[in-house]
């Protein structure tokens, strides 16, 4: 059996939840994944695949400002520690591909997660990488580090319906992309909707304890059935009562699974991959992008102009935005059927 090295980068638990279905696609076609990450995606992981070899890779230590505004000049103070930390990984990752005799490599984002003697694939979804009126140049930064990989794969549809709109359709095409189509750990189930409420948190510090202060605030005098998943992977799971609201510090893949197909609301970030898991089980909404991230203020603004599921600003949204809008359609159920025999075929 091929060892296939996998490596989400650390940003929230969205990089690390999106390989799943790419890990268990590796065991179903006879090779054999390794696991490699830092912090709560690299645990996360380990609770998912208790079996498999796991592996901590040096942190690039991304957090966000308490002031949104500031975050561009944070990550510009701390571009030093990345290069240090991208060239840490490099050095590892040669050190892994001797040591465990791996025969490939799939990166999610990590920049130095690659290595010239093996075939190497970066996956992202961030083809144009949007900051504002510097998008040109971290766009351009972000497509030369996709050059140096052997093959890009990108969690999308090739076609003007995609779930990314812009991020994943530059202007230019670049050589070594491919659509593979969306990715997602759940499958849709037709279950009783037990729960009204269910806030999914996830994203870096300090915004994820920001907002969870906000929503239980907001969210405490209803007398609907709420649930909370923190998205904080520590060692037990921990539940925890507040009046009509139950709170979970992390679920694993089929607990959440369960947990969303038995909702009727989702509250969220609108982060990508919490798109690509809601399109594929055609929920309702309400997002809450997180301040200063560009990313997810476009996929926001995006599927609220088109009446998919509205958005609110963490600092003003108020308990009556936190409900069902008729106006807004929710996810069509999207199943997007991948060809892992032809992707695993490079290795």
């Amino acid at each position: 059996m091929k060892r296939i090295l996998v490596a989400p980068l650390h940003w929230g638990l969205g990089h690390a939840t999106r390989c799943i279905p790419l890990i268990n696609a590796l065991i179903e076609h006879n090779f054999e994944p390794i696991i490699a990450s830092d912090g709560s995606a690299l645990e996360l992981l380990k609770k998912e695949f208790p079996n498999l070899l796991a592996f901590e890779l040096p942190s690039y230590d991304i957090s966000y400002s308490k002031k949104p505004g500031r975050f561009k000049l944070k990550l510009l103070k701390t571009s030093p520690h990345i290069l240090r930390t991208i060239r840490r990984e490099k050095s590892v990752i040669k050190q892994l591909v001797k040591k465990e005799s791996i025969s490939g490599v799939i990166s999610d984002n990590r920049f130095g997660v690659r290595d010239k003697s093996i075939p190497s694939v970066y996956i992202t979804h961030q083809l144009n990488v949007l900051s504002g009126r510097t998008t040109w140049i971290s766009s351009k930064l972000h497509q030369n580090i996709i050059k140096k990989f052997d093959q890009c794969w990108v969690p999308d549809l090739d076609s003007n319906t995609n779930l990314s709109g812009d991020l994943g359709r530059p202007k230019q095409k670049i050589k070594n992309v491919k659509y593979i189509g969306t990715l997602s750990r759940f499958e849709k189930e037709k279950l009783d909707k037990t729960i009204d409420i269910l806030v999914v948190l996830s994203g870096p510090e300090p915004q994820r304890t920001q907002l969870e202060k906000k929503l239980l605030l907001e969210l405490k005098n209803k007398k609907e059935n709420i649930v909370f998943i923190r998205g904080m992977v520590e060692d037990k799971q921990k539940i925890t009562y507040l009046g009509n609201i139950t709170l979970y510090n992390y679920m694993t893949s089929k607990k959440l699974e369960h947990a969303i197909n038995s909702s009727n609301l989702i509250i969220s970030r609108s982060g990508y991959t919490t798109i690509m898991d809601l399109a594929k089980l055609g929920k309702k909404a309400v997002f809450i992008p997180t301040p200063g991230q560009f990313e997810q203020l476009y996929l926001a603004e995006k599927l609220n102009e088109n009446l998919i599921a509205p958005s609110f600003e963490q600092d003003t949204i108020t308990s009556s935005d936190l409900k069902v809008h008729p106006n807004y359609s929710g996810f069509e159920t999207l199943n997007s059927e991948i060809n892992f025999k032809e992707l695993f075929s490079l290795f």
